[in-house]
C-alpha cells in the first residue's frame, strides 16, 4: 500500500510542490510549500487516529493532506480541482487501486473553502487540518504586513493547535494572536469562510468544533 514515506520520495510528487508554491509566490501568496503540506498531512492523520477511525484512512488523509495544494502548480483558480487530477496521475502510475485514489482525489478536490464541502472522513480530515494552519511561519517576508491582511494575520498567530478529544467528540483550534499585529476581527475578516467550513467538516466525523483565540472561546 502505497504511504506518505512513499509519497515523499517521489520526485514528480516533490518537483509539483515546488512548483505550486513558486507559482503562488509570485502571486504573493504566503507559504505552501513543503513546511505547509507536511503540517497539513501530519494533522490530517492525526484527527482521524485519535478519533480512532481506521489506519488506513488516517494513512489516506495524509497523502491528501500532502498532494492537495499541487494544483496551484497549474493556476490558483480551481486548483483543488486540478491538483485532484495530477494526484490521480501520480497514484495511479504508484500503482494505488481506484477505490482509495477515489478517496484521496475526491478529499482534494472538496478542500477549497470557495467550492468544496466535506464529503468523507479523509475529506473532512483534510479541511479540519488545511485551515488550521494559520502561522507566521506562512509569511515569506514582514515588509508586507501594512498593506497585506493576509501577511499580517498570519504572522500575527504565534501559535496553533488542533485539540482532539475522542470522549468528548470535540475538534477545537487554539489559536494565539498578536493584537499588536492584527486585531482578532482581521481574522475573522478573511477566516470566517473557512472556519464556518471547519465546523462543517467536524460534524462528518461526528463532532462539535469549537475557537479559541487568544484563550476565548469564540465558537
Amino acid at each position: 500500500m502505497i504511504t506518505i514515506e512513499d509519497l515523499k520520495k517521489n520526485e514528480k510528487v516533490r518537483y509539483y510542490i515546488t512548483l505550486a508554491d513558486k507559482c503562488l509566490e509570485s502571486l504573493g501568496y504566503t507559504e505552501h510549500g513543503f513546511r505547509h503540506v507536511g503540517w497539513v498531512s501530519y494533522q490530517a492523520g492525526r484527527i482521524l487516529r485519535e478519533l480512532g477511525y481506521p489506519e488506513r484512512l488516517a494513512q489516506l488523509a495524509e497523502i491528501a493532506g500532502y498532494l492537495h495544494d499541487i494544483g496551484n502548480s497549474i493556476n490558483r483558480l480551481n486548483h483543488e480541482v486540478s491538483g485532484a487530477m495530477i494526484a490521480y496521475d501520480i497514484l495511479k502510475e504508484m500503482g494505488m487501486s481506484y477505490e482509495e485514489i477515489g478517496i484521496v482525489i475526491s478529499a482534494i478536490g472538496t478542500h477549497h473553502e470557495a467550492s468544496g464541502y466535506p464529503v468523507s472522513e479523509v475529506s473532512a480530515a483534510l479541511i479540519l487540518a488545511d485551515k488550521a494552519d494559520v502561522h507566521r511561519t506562512r509569511v515569506r517576508t514582514i515588509e508586507n504586513l501594512n498593506v497585506d491582511i493576509h501577511d499580517r494575520v498570519n504572522y500575527a498567530s504565534i501559535n496553533r493547535e488542533i485539540i482532539i478529544s475522542k470522549e468528548r467528540r470535540t475538534i477545537s483550534y487554539k489559536i494565539d494572536i498578536d493584537i499588536k499585529i492584527a486585531p482578532v476581527l482581521e481574522f475573522f475578516e478573511i477566516f470566517l469562510d473557512r472556519t464556518i467550513m471547519a465546523q462543517k467538516a467536524a460534524k462528518v466525523l461526528n463532532c462539535s468544533f469549537d475557537l479559541y483565540i487568544n484563550n476565548t472561546k469564540m465558537l
